[in-house]
């Protein structure tokens, strides 16, 4: 069976043709060079001028800033949210943000020299053992 597909397949090399392919001009290399400048340099221009036009804020750079938060959980949050003058306490759980509670700007928040929360025995090691390092 071998014998009879060797002889079909002799021709094919009396197919091939023994001129060398021209190569590709340098034209064509600089041509899309250019034009991949150019389509940068728009996707630059266009950036630019979204920017302008939006009053140079980014993302995130409006009225809101976030003061602080705390995991409860692998996806469960509580964040303090500062909105002007009004700080709000959020809970953020999957699919849910809710406000906690509403508190004007500036009030103390003395969670760690509460009654209720005393400075654990390793906390105040660690503490003097970096005053320690930073005065040496």
């Amino acid at each position: 069976m071998l014998r009879l597909l060797i002889p079909l397949l002799l021709p094919l090399s009396a197919w091939a043709s023994d001129a060398t392919n021209p190569g590709i001009p340098a034209a064509t290399y600089l041509q899309a060079t250019l034009a991949l400048v150019l389509i940068i340099g728009l996707l630059f221009g266009t950036a630019w001028l979204a920017r302008k036009l939006s009053g140079g804020k980014g993302f995130g750079r409006g009225g809101m800033k976030i003061v602080g938060g705390v995991a409860l959980g692998p996806r469960e949050r509580i964040v303090l949210v500062e909105v002007g003058e009004t700080w709000l306490v959020i809970g953020i759980v999957p699919g849910q943000i809710r406000t906690l509670h509403q508190l004007p700007k500036g009030v103390p928040l003395e969670a760690e020299s509460a009654p209720g929360h005393p400075e654990a025995p390793f906390a105040q090691w660690l503490k003097s053992i970096k005053e320690r390092q930073n005065n040496a």
